[in-house]
């Protein structure tokens, strides 16, 4: 794997976790941290599909 794959693959996968974290945090399940202004706010698991959507990609693009 060449250096600038394995530099997408890591941004991929920090960018599929923080796209779940805010899907998580907007649909209630993850309650951390108490002051996020995301929490229960149904916008974000639409913007954190799409982050993790994004991450995923990327993923897929570096593996291939």
């Amino acid at each position: 794997m060449s250096g600038v794959k394995a530099l997408v693959l890591m941004a991929g996968v920090l960018i599929l976790a923080f796209g779940l974290l805010f899907a998580g945090q907007g649909a209630g399940l993850i309650m951390w941290p108490a002051s996020s202004f995301m929490l229960k706010q149904s916008s974000w698991v639409l913007y954190g599909a799409i982050v993790a959507l994004a991450g995923a990609g990327l993923i897929w693009w570096a593996r291939r």
